[in-house]
């Protein structure tokens, strides 16, 4: 697993503070009340980090939170202590109930990598869907919209912590790798560094339809009005058990 997911999670909301959370659940609920065909309002987030969507969904939904990693379960638990949450596989999670919503944001669905693995998370998801009940997906860079040998850096700062990571992409078949460096200075400690490899699958726009298709849902991906242009986001509303 990623060391972004084990050590650095208490920093990771510092490392993405651009990203607007009450925005993009806007966004998020103007899909949700277009698709969803059910009349119930349960939502399960899979790969829910450190429950930042949460914090907006549960005040219209009745939420529950799905991870992998500890670490960011402890920081989406004392966030929103109201939620249930639950440690776990998006592959091979295994709840006693279907939901209304189901979705799975910034881009985690690439960490299955491969199609193998997206088919069966997706089949997973449809297993835990009401019929009616919408998943809502938003997917990883494709082939096509992924830069190779692309440097990168992003920065934080306030008056007590600068953090600095700085990558550059790389990738070997449908695979993409970025060797992420951390440099991390606080306030009264020295500085760390800390490495971190994200390798993430990068899964075609027709070639997901077809697994979502086949999954038994409904499937559309949109462009316009997903939470970011470059990625999209695929929508499945379930058709029948």
């Amino acid at each position: 697993m990623p060391q972004m997911y084990g050590e650095l999670a208490k920093y990771y909301d510092l490392i993405y503070y651009w990203k607007n959370y009450k925005e993009e659940n806007e966004k998020i609920k103007e899909i949700i009340r277009k698709y969803k065909k059910t009349k119930g309002n349960s939502l399960l987030e899979v790969a829910c980090g450190t429950g930042r969507h949460l914090e907006y969904l549960k005040k219209e939904f009745e939420c529950t939170g799905l991870d992998l990693n500890e670490e960011m379960l402890k920081l989406a638990r004392k966030r929103n202590p109201e939620i249930k949450f639950v440690r776990a596989d998006m592959m091979k999670f295994r709840l006693d109930k279907k939901f209304d919503v189901i979705t799975c944001l910034f881009s985690s669905i690439g960490y299955v990598r491969t199609y193998k693995n997206l088919e069966k998370t997706l089949k997973n998801f449809s297993n835990h869907l009401k019929v009616g009940g919408v998943v809502i997906i938003e997917p990883w860079l494709s082939k096509s919209t992924y830069t190779k040998y692309s440097p990168h850096l992003t920065v934080y700062q306030d008056k007590d912590i600068k953090i600095a990571r700085a990558s550059i992409s790389d990738a070997k078949d449908n695979i993409s790798i970025m060797k992420m460096h951390y440099l991390i200075a606080e306030r009264r400690k020295q500085v760390k560094h800390f490495v971190s490899i994200e390798k993430l699958g990068m899964f075609e726009i027709s070639k997901t339809l077809q697994l979502m298709k086949k999954a038994g849902l409904d499937a559309k991906f949109l462009k316009k009005n997903s939470l970011d242009m470059e990625r999209g986001i695929f929508v499945g509303v379930k058709k029948s058990e």
